[in-house]
């Protein structure tokens, strides 16, 4: 099972959105809220590239990007490749997503 990680904070609809399409898939998911602990927005930080908007998400580890990037990995049909992919797979699928 793919292990997906979501950066989010209380207010914002795109991370409503993101949490929404992955719960309408039967996905389970870990939410790291970052509203308050400046320490968990700098790791959130690093670990996208230096992204600092939310939410940013992350499937077996590969970043995705944020509720765009997932919209459109599903809609373009990716997001099972990226589900059932290992991690070193994951990035091969976001450079195709790229070109998109």
């Amino acid at each position: 099972m793919a292990r997906i990680t979501l950066y989010t904070t209380q207010l914002c609809g795109y991370c409503r959105a993101a949490k929404q399409l992955l719960m309408s898939k039967g996905l389970d998911f870990e939410e790291i809220p970052v509203d308050w602990d400046p320490d968990l927005r700098e790791q959130m930080t690093e670990r996208a590239g230096g992204q600092r908007t939310v939410p940013q998400i992350f499937i077996n580890e590969r970043h995705v990007g944020g509720y765009q990037d997932l919209a459109t990995l599903d809609r373009d049909g990716k997001l099972e490749d990226w589900l059932d992919a290992e991690p070193e797979q994951a990035s091969v699928f976001a450079e195709d997503s790229a070109k998109v």
